[in-house]
């Protein structure tokens, strides 16, 4: 059997838990940051774990065949 694809966006944007669950960062982190509060600066800087769906989930299984 061939080896499978790795989907590069997904690869760059996800990881797994120990878990099993996928984990990702949060948008809004790249500029125009002065002007953000130091509260919301604090609440991106997190990693999301609830996120992703499980029909995405199912999804990104498939895009990250060796994760």
């Amino acid at each position: 059997m061939p080896k499978l694809k790795t989907h590069t966006g997904a690869k760059k944007r996800f990881r797994k838990s120990a878990g099993g669950k996928f984990l990702h960062r949060k948008a809004g982190r790249r500029h125009l940051l002065e002007e953000m509060s130091a509260k919301r600066g604090r609440h991106l800087r997190t990693v999301k774990v609830e996120g992703v769906t499980s029909a995405a989930a199912r999804m990104l299984k498939s895009y990250l065949p060796y994760k």
